[in-house]
């Protein structure tokens, strides 16, 4: 397997994107793009998966299950660490039983990449009270997983 090419550019894009979202949740005044910074990962990732697909189907290497094992082994730990963490500093900080019934049902949406779907059906992005859900922020991973998975 031959090494990958490390690209500034992509780099410089990640960078653009982090700070975009960086600074629209920390409301920094004229930066509310944060959107366009989950938009601009969203292609990079999609220019690099697809890259890679069609690079291994070229070279008649391509598996569903080695496509899936490596993004298991790159997301899941980190993942997991985070949920793990959240979940119980969550329950150590919240106020009412509702709040856990809520994280709980929250919790199995991540677990199960359909995130996106809950947030949408059970709130409002942009109301106050959602900055303090730890997983709100999974909706993005759970969006590109079913687009690879379709």
């Amino acid at each position: 397997m031959q090494a990958k090419e490390y690209r500034k550019d992509i780099d410089v894009l990640r960078a653009i994107a982090v700070a975009a979202v960086i600074f629209f949740h920390f409301e920094v005044p004229f930066f509310t793009g944060g959107y366009v910074g989950v938009s601009i990962f969203f292609v990079i990732s999609g220019y690099l998966i697809t890259k890679n697909i069609k690079n291994s189907l070229a070279a008649d290497a391509f598996s569903f299950l080695t496509f899936y094992e490596n993004r298991i082994r790159r997301i899941i730990p980190a993942l997991f660490a985070v949920l793990t963490v959240s979940y119980f500093s969550f329950l150590i900080f919240c106020q009412t039983s509702y709040e856990t019934h809520y994280l709980a049902r929250s919790l199995r949406r991540v677990l199960l990449a359909a995130s996106n779907f809950f947030f949408y059906t059970n709130t409002d992005y942009f109301d106050p009270a959602e900055n303090q859900n730890p997983f709100l922020h999974t909706w993005s991973l759970a969006v590109e997983e079913q687009f690879y998975f379709l």
